[in-house]
């Protein structure tokens, strides 16, 4: 018995049983089809929960819940969460006065007072369209979760079939969408969960049923459901785990990872403890990119309950970062149900947090609390969530620093550790710690503050999880031509930056910064800088995603002077490149038109986030190298000395997901290499065994040659010598012919094989193209272009749509101009048909198909288009599509098996597909519908009927049936027994009167009834 996708929805509805959810079957229920809700059990479960307030409350608050103003999917579906997590606002009379009440749509608090139903099969109508999700979670009458299953035991699906599918659902039966919380994909390997916002690169595992990262790697089915669906755990979930961020013009609905979920759980925990003792609130550790800022507005959210409306302050060390995060809030006000503040000085800071005596969350950066006489409050329930909370500024020591005053005489003064000054204005607040890399070993005043580790989610579980990707490596230092002396006194830099707390080592560092602004600013190395920055961006990286990158600069005049340059060597890239940095009142009158001001910069900030701006490279000197993210930023070129927590906090901006993003690649013109690995002493021991070397030399360079090498032994018998030596003509018949060599079924693993190999070959030279010889990268495009032709021909573009040749072609030619810079125009297909879609009752197509040299890509292309009317035949002739899909099962069978050649199933489909046309023509002759055809097709299946009737009567019969069926149909046929049975019936009568079936046929009316029973699953 195979396993298909019925079988794995029976077995998830059992694991829902197992977990104490009621079963329904959707066809056997007593419902209105164009309603997405389960009307009686809603009005029962608001009646249970809200027991102390009238019907009319509930009635009215049902109504607002049917009734959702104009606007986007989206936006009803925020007020529906609204409604959900907060509950709604209904009016009612008592005793002669109007009186306000929120009615609760679930049970937070007691779990078994609210109805877990799992429905399957549930058909939905809505604009005449009819569909039927696989599976839904239905909690007191509200289907808050859709799941959308395939089979385990086919290849040619999966999950991203299934979640193309739900995208298709959203446009059908977008009403449907307005009461969900949560999308599920599934095909038992994969297992991944999202909102109605997410792309499908955003779907997310949940990898473990009580918070433990162990064995997470790969997790099985039962534990992604378990995990999230056990009953207390998703009614967690739908209150406290999933809010809308972003604006009006572009709403995200962000569902919590499991990583995030379990740790801001654990700091939770961990607060309740911390405020009744000594305020260590905990450190919270997720490597960069997995989501902590949003972590963070989970953790206040919950805090508000946790602690009885405490006040929290978020404290930051940089103006930027304070923006960006307190930005971040603001996105979630609604779901945090305040309004944040931010402190714009000292004295506001004050004002904010003397005499407030609940509520408030208020940004701030460190610098903004000063040592007073007396602190600024004295509650308990006061949190303090530091972002980056192990940076240096945190001391608790008071130093003697020395200075001369403008007299020229020595002073001295006492300043205290920030650590000190913030503890002594909160003297008893809980403080929690939020960092993207780990706490140093030595660092001890981190731990004084905040204790220990809360939770730590490193980058080998992040990577594997597909929260990040990883992070790669390029030396081009030797392309800036550098001298001895000056490459030592960068090592000298680092030496420094490693000492940066201590202030003699300050001191002595004011002398060598400024050598080194002289040494990197020297015309001649901006030049060779620039020079090589524009080179290997137009030749490695420009064509790759969507061409972000990020240049960071030594300094602010240095950032200029990058600026100037690159547009001086490319003059055409003024909308291309812009500089991100602060200006200063001594700033020289030409920088004010390029920085502009910060309405300017938050416009650069919108652009470069925008994947369709032609603003592509961002000039940085400390702006946006914390807490910006632009996932589609692929490349950083790095030109300035960084150490520790800034260098991985810097490049950590081109570790965000985006579609098929292989990696980020940092290129070092300063020698990071040393400061990197050192950086990475500090991080998980797998990190560092995983991470710890990430030069693409070394890691992608040799995966990228053993791939090669790979790949031209599985193609040794073909010669595509043609296409590195050729012209268009010799490369497009190397392309195709190399398509008809993989896809030969006489080597049946070939193709597999080669698409696999093939694909690992892209990603590696996505990462490494710089470093490869120019006969390299020539075979490499040749390999992507064949495995992306096959690919297209046999399964199809994005979403397994069909592509016409011309599409296929346009592709093509898209990819050798920026791999190899092709500049003819290559023609895969001679074909005066090429921008049809392909087309199995065009004599023309299926005349070039059966010219076609290639003879097994022209076989692909027929199976793909038989395919395609097969699956037609599937939901609208029953006889066509049984005669159909076992003749092409046969057939293919037979070819990739060895057992006809080529040539052979090629003649065969072509007669098939010739069959198929003319079922359309004699359809077209009797003057029937493609759909009467159908009846009538299956009226005359045995050929005996023929000898009985004439066939005007078969026509009238046929056109009278489908006649009746139409006017009778009703939804309860599809599924409900007693429906289909009176319907069996009418078709029986109506028979009948024309004493059909025949004396010896009567299995030809199994048949009849058979094609109704498909007709009506398909209304």
């Amino acid at each position: 018995m195979s396993f298909t996708e019925a079988t794995y929805e029976q077995a998830i509805i059992e694991l829902f049983g197992q977990m104490g959810y009621t079963h329904l079957y959707a066809p056997e229920l007593e419902r209105d089809y164009e309603s997405p809700l389960l009307d009686a059990v809603l009005l029962d479960s608001l009646a249970r929960i809200n027991k102390k307030l009238p019907p009319e409350a509930i009635q009215e608050a049902a109504g607002k819940l049917k009734s959702f103003e104009g606007g986007s999917l989206i936006e009803k579906n925020r007020v529906f969460m609204d409604y959900l997590q907060n509950g709604v606002e209904a009016k009612y009379f008592a005793k002669g006065e109007e009186h306000t009440a929120i009615v609760y749509l679930l049970d937070y608090q007691r779990p078994e007072n609210n109805t877990f139903q799992v429905v399957n099969q549930f058909t939905y109508i809505e604009n005449g369209n009819n569909r039927r999700p696989d599976i839904l979670l239905f909690i007191n009458g509200l289907p808050l979760v859709l799941m959308e299953l395939k089979s385990p035991s086919k290849d040619e699906v999966g999950a991203e079939n299934a979640y193309n599918q739900i995208r298709n659902y959203m446009q059908d039966i977008p009403a449907l969408f307005i009461y969900n919380a949560v999308c599920v994909i599934s095909d038992l390997s994969a297992n991944k969960a999202g909102t109605i916002t997410s792309g499908f690169d955003r779907f997310m595992e949940w990898k473990t049923k009580d918070g433990r990262y162990e064995n997470t790697a790969y997790a099985q089915f039962d534990t992604f459901y378990e995990g999230m669906f056990q009953k207390e755990r998703l009614l967690d979930i739908l209150k406290n785990f999933i809010l809308f961020s972003g604006d009006s013009q572009k709403p995200a609905k962000i569902l919590a990872g499991y990583h995030q979920y379990f740790a801001v759980r654990k700091a939770i925990e961990k607060a309740k403890i911390a405020a009744a003792t000594d305020g260590k609130g905990g450190v919270f550790w997720h490597t960069q990119g997995s989501g902590k800022s949003l972590s963070m507005v989970f953790y206040a959210h919950l805090l508000q309950e946790a602690l009885d409306s405490p006040t929290i302050v978020v404290m930051t060390d940089r103006i930027d970062l304070d923006d960006q995060l307190y930005a971040q809030f603001a996105k979630c006000a609604s779901f945090l149900r305040q309004t944040p503040l931010q402190a714009q000085s000292k004295e506001h800071l004050k004002d904010l947090l003397e005499g407030r005596t609940a509520n408030g969350i208020i940004f701030t950066t460190m610098f903004k609390f000063e040592r007073g006489e007396k602190p600024l409050s004295e509650r308990r329930n006061l949190v303090v969530m530091a972002d980056e909370a192990h940076r240096g500024q945190y001391g608790f020591d008071e130093k003697i620093v020395l200075s001369k005053n403008e007299e020229g005489e020595q002073e001295a003064r006492v300043v205290v550790g920030n650590a000190r000054v913030i503890r002594d204005a909160l003297p008893n607040a809980t403080f929690v710690g939020f960092t993207g890399t780990p706490v140093s070993a030595k660092d001890h005043n981190t731990r004084r503050v905040f204790g220990d580790y809360i939770d730590v989610y490193d980058m080998t579980q992040a990577v594997e999880d597909g929260a990040t990707r990883p992070v790669y490596y390029e030396s081009r230092v030797i392309h800036l031509k550098l001298d001895q002396n000056t490459l030592a006194l960068i090592d000298s830099t680092y030496e420094l930056l490693e000492q940066q707390a201590d202030s003699a080592a300050i001191e002595k560092s004011k002398k060598m910064l400024g050598q080194m602004e002289s040494v990197l600013g020297a015309d001649s190395t901006i030049q060779s800088l620039c020079e090589d920055i524009a080179a290997h961006y137009e030749a490695c990286r420009a064509n790759l995603l969507t061409g972000k990158a990020m240049i960071v600069a030594y300094s602010r005049p240095i950032a200029m002077k990058i600026y100037r340059k690159l547009l001086e060597l490319r003059p055409g890239w003024t909308e291309k490149v812009a500089v991100v940095m602060t200006g200063g009142n001594n700033d020289p009158e030409d920088w004010k038109a390029i920085i502009g001001t910060k309405a300017y910069k938050e416009e650069l900030a919108r652009r470069f986030k925008d994947n369709g701006s032609p603003l592509k490279i961002a000039i940085v000197v400390d702006m946006w190298l914390t807490g910006f993210d632009v996932p589609s930023l692929a490349t950083m070129y790095v030109y300035k000395p960084m150490h520790g927590y800034n260098l991985m906090q810097a490049i950590a901006r081109v570790n965000r997901v985006f579609q098929d993003k292989e990696g980020g690649l940092i290129v070092d013109y300063v020698g990071i290499a040393s400061a990197l690995k050192a950086a990475m002493k500090e991080y998980t021991d797998r990190d560092r065994a995983k991470y710890g070397d990430m030069d693409i030399s070394k890691v992608a360079y040799p995966k990228f040659k053993e791939k090669l090498q790979v790949c031209k032994d599985l193609m040794h018998e073909f010669d595509f010598s043609g296409f590195m030596r050729g012209g268009p003509l010799d490369m497009a018949k190397a392309i195709s012919g190399g398509v008809n060599f993989v896809l030969d079924t006489s080597v049946r693993a070939r193709k597999d094989l080669f698409l696999k190999e093939a694909l690992l070959l892209r990603q590696a030279h996505s990462l490494c193209s710089s470093l490869t010889t120019q006969q390299e990268r020539h075979e490499a495009a040749y390999f992507e272009a064949v495995r992306s032709t096959a690919m297209k021909l046999t399964i199809g573009g994005k979403g397994g749509k069909p592509l016409s040749l011309n599409e296929i072609n346009t592709q093509i030619n898209e990819l050798l101009k920026a791999s190899v810079q092709s500049e003819g125009v290559i023609n895969l297909f001679d074909s005066k048909t090429v921008g049809e879609k392909f087309n199995l009752f065009d004599p023309d197509v299926l005349e070039e198909i059966a010219k076609m040299k290639e003879k097994n890509i022209a076989a692909e292309i027929l199976r793909k288009l038989m395919a395609e009317q097969v699956a037609v035949f599937r939901r609208t002739n029953v006889v066509q599509s049984q005669k159909f899909s076992e003749k092409i099962t046969q057939l293919m069978n037979a070819y990739y098996n060895g057992l006809i050649t080529n040539e052979e199933v090629i003649k065969e489909l072509l007669e098939a597909a010739a069959q198929i046309a003319g079922l359309h023509r004699q359809g077209e002759a009797l003057g029937l519908t493609p759909e009467e055809m159908a009846f009538y097709d299956a009226l005359t299946k045995p050929e005996a009927v023929k000898d009985f009737y004439q066939n005007s009567e078969l026509v009238a019969i046929t056109r009278e049936l489908t006649e009746m069926l139409r006017k009778n149909r009703t939804i309860d046929w599809q599924k409900k027994e007693t429906a289909r049975a009176g319907m069996r019936r009418m078709v029986k009568r109506l028979l009948k009167k024309y004493k059909y079936p025949p004396e010896g046929v009567e299995d030809a009316l199994n048949t009849v009834l058979s094609q109704c029973e498909m007709w009506t699953d398909n209304l």
